[in-house]
Order: C-alpha cells, then structure tokens, then sequence
C-alpha cells in the first residue's frame, strides 16, 4: 500500500489514542458527579452528532473530505486547548465537560463521514480490503491504549493535562492531513457537466471489497464491480449501473437540502441496509454503553480505582482487535448475517460476567468476551452493508449508519445511566445482556440475514 496511507494512518491511529484517553477521562469524573450526570454529558456529545450527522456526509459529498477533515482537527485542536484551560480555571468540573461535549459531538458530525472515505482515495482498489482491515485494527489498538493512557494522565496529573495530551495528537494529524493536501490534488477532476469529481489517486473504477474482509462504507462516485453477494451495485442517480462522472454531476447537482434525505431513503427502501441497521441501532444502543457509562459507574461502586477500570475497558479493546488480526489475516467466517448475530451472542455472555465478576481481573476476563463478541459482529456486518449500498450514497449511508448507531444512545445512556443511579450498575448490565441476546436470536431467525449470508 502506498506510504501516504500509511502516514495517514499513523496519524489517525495517533488521534484515537488521544480520543479515547480524553473519552475516558471525562467519563470518569462525570461519573464522580452522579449516573445522570455521566449520561448527560454522553449526550451532549451523541446529540449534536445525531442532528448533524446527515448535514455532514451531504458537505463531504459535495466539496470532499479533504477541506471538510482539515478544517474539523483544527478546530479539534481548538477544543480541547480551550477545554484545559477551563478544568484549570474552576473548581466545578460540569460546564467544561458539558460544553466539551458539545463541540466533539458537531465536530464529529462532519468528521467521521469525511474520514471514512480516506483509505478508498488513498490506496489502489486491489489494496482496498487490506487498507480497510488496517485501519479498522488501528482503531481497535487505540481503543485499546487509550482508555489506559488516559487513566495513568489522569491519576497522575489530572483532566487538563488529559486534554493538552488530547490537543498534541490532533496537531499531529493536522500535519499530516497538510502534508499530503499536495497528493489529493490530482483526484479532482472536471465532469461533464462542468463540476468537479474526486476520484481515486490510481485513477481506476473504485471496486468494493470481496467477501471475507472486515469494511466499513466509503466515499466514491464510481461503479463498482461485483459485490460482497456477486451482484453488481445499484443503479446509480441516472439510472444507469455505469458512468462514475454523470452519477457525481447528478449528486452535486441536487439541492443540498434534499441530499441528507435521500441517503435515509435508500437505507430504508434496501431492505438488507434496513435490516442490518436497525440490528446494528439496537447493538449500538445496549453494548457501546457498556465501556463508556457502565464500567466507570460499576468500578465507582465497586471502589476500584481508576487504572482498574481502565483496564477493563482496554480488555475489552484487546478482544476486539484480537478478532480484527484474525479476518486480517483469514478472512471473514461465511453466512456473515448469522456470524455477526452469535458474536451478538457472545458479547452478551460477556456482559453478564461484568456484571456477575466482583474483582478487576474477572472483570477484565469478561471485558475479553465482550471485546470479541463485538469484534465478530463488527467485522462481519460490515460487509453486509458495504455490498448493499449503492456506490453514489456511500457517504451518506456512512452518515446513516453512524446515526443509527448515535440515536439510541440519546435514550439508552440517560436511562441506564438514570437506572444505574437508582439501583446498581450489575443491575443495568444484566438488562443489557439480556437485550443483546435477544436481538441476536431475532437476528438468526431473520429470512432477510439468512439469504444474504448464503
């Protein structure tokens, strides 16, 4: 693979350990003020980046992921700075955290369906899947050093130094992302009706990645060939299954209003995609705060100190990237619909041995399980709905995708957190247990997962 991905991915990989040890520090002291607190500021993250989410892949697909990704680390950079300095300056740690919050979840909106696109224009197409892969399991690594590092900064020196950590990673990427600005140059290229398409550095039909490979959806404007099932992507917006260039005039000649719009309409008409998404809302909803709300919360209740949680939540990152290495390597498992709903099965397994484990190092084993339930269903759903998204909508079903997997989280996190408050977190964590597992026996009985698994 070319060596500017791989600077790209260095750099990413560099900011997601900043993220997530910063995600962790604030999740601990909101935790220290109280179950709705902590779930109050996960929502003023999940809120904005829900309402905005949509708006996002429209502008990514409208001017590129390059202005929109280097414009959102800078003002990353900005946050975070502004955030240290207003832990230092009062004693009452809620508004900086609430108005942090804020300003990640706008941020993200715009970033995440930018930074989705990268490896596709970055790398050639026959590279495609093991770029992919890579960065799937730098995200992984950094969910796995992060929430460590960010307990060791925290314990040690505090919240503010967390977030100066947090601003120094994002500068990195931001040097990064300008440094190779002068290759993204050479994508844009005028279409027929005078609008400019970005296409990818190799100057190839992009293609999408074959079975057995772990992908999320990316931007492109052009054909792909055949797909995850052996069938060719949907017709474009000119009804036609080729002609990159006229699908990308035609998306940029839409009204930008009505872009957003039309990605919930293709997800919602494709019955696979509206499958896939709403097992992936209810997984997002009841597993993602697992990590972020309910290990704070139970090692709080449990008198575990900081790094101890922070090493649950790390095992629970090293169980997934375990299963990252393993489809790097071997590939996906067949029937992915059904695979993805036993590691549903799994993770739920390992969240009632959080709940049901009165040490750390149970916990951790636990954390293990979950990790790697999650990586199974991660890295085999994923393929389901790269193959069923139309190649003119990547961006935008990205957007959906992440917003279905934001939007439970406005309700699940303020009432597991008002719940975990109330009664115990080992309480809460047994309902969520119980919710994965059920949505991975729906999902093993669905006919729509079964036949897109064969």
């Amino acid at each position: 693979m070319p060596g500017g991905y791989w600077a790209w991915l260095g750099g990413t990989a560099l900011s997601l350990i900043g993220v997530q040890a910063m995600a962790f520090a604030m999740a601990w002291v909101a935790a220290g003020q109280g179950g709705g607190f902590a779930a109050l500021v996960l929502t003023a993250i999940n809120l904005p980046r829900v309402l905005l989410l949509l708006v996002g892949g429209a502008v990514a697909d409208r001017v590129g992921p390059w202005p929109v990704m280097i414009v959102s680390v800078a003002v990353m950079v900005v946050v975070a700075v502004a955030s240290a300095l207003a832990v230092w300056s009062v004693t009452d740690p809620r508004l900086p955290l609430l108005l942090t919050a804020l300003a990640i979840g706008i941020v993200d909106a715009f970033h995440l369906p930018s930074t989705g696109s990268m490896p596709r224009r970055l790398v050639p197409p026959a590279a495609l899947a093991r770029a992919m892969s890579a960065r799937h399991l730098a995200g992984q690594l950094a969910l796995f050093a992060g929430p460590a590092a960010g307990s060791l900064i925290l314990a040690a020196a505090g919240l503010a130094v967390v977030a100066l950590a947090n601003a120094a990673s994002f500068l990195v990427l931001l040097w990064v992302l300008l440094a190779l600005l002068p290759r993204a140059r050479p994508q844009i290229k005028p279409t027929p009706a005078g609008r400019q398409a970005e296409c990818p550095p190799t100057g190839q039909p992009g293609v999408l990645t074959p079975a057995g490979q772990q992908v999320k959806p990316t931007l492109t404007g052009h054909l792909a060939k055949p797909t995850l099932t052996g069938h060719l992507a949907e017709p474009t917006l000119t009804g036609q299954r080729g002609g990159a260039s006229r699908g990308v005039a035609a998306r940029r000649a839409e009204p930008l209003w009505r872009a957003p719009l039309d990605g919930l309409r293709v997800a919602w008409s494709h019955p696979v995609l509206r499958a896939t998404l709403l097992l992936t809302g209810v997984a997002a909803g009841f597993l993602l705060p697992v990590t972020t709300l309910l290990v704070p919360l139970l090692a709080r209740q449990r008198t575990w100190s900081p790094q101890a949680a922070g090493v649950v939540v790390a095992a629970v990152a090293l169980g997934t990237a375990t299963v990252a290495v393993a489809v790097l390597i071997r590939g996906a498992l067949p029937r992915p619909g059904a695979v993805a709903a036993a590691g549903l099965l799994v993770a739920a397994g390992g969240v009632v041995g959080l709940a049901g484990g009165g040490t750390p190092t149970w916990a951790a084993v636990a954390g293990l399980a979950v990790g790697a339930g999650s990586g199974v269903f991660a890295t085999h759903v994923g393929p389901l709905i790269l193959a069923a998204t139309p190649a003119t909508h990547l961006a935008r079903v990205q957007s959906v995708l992440v917003l279905v997997q934001s939007l439970p989280l406005l309700l699940t996190t303020n009432v597991l957190g008002s719940f975990a408050e109330a009664t115990r977190a080992s309480t809460v964590l047994y309902g969520c247990a119980a919710a994965l597992g059920t949505a991975g026996l729906v999902a093993l009985a669905s006919p729509i997962l079964r036949r897109r698994s064969d």
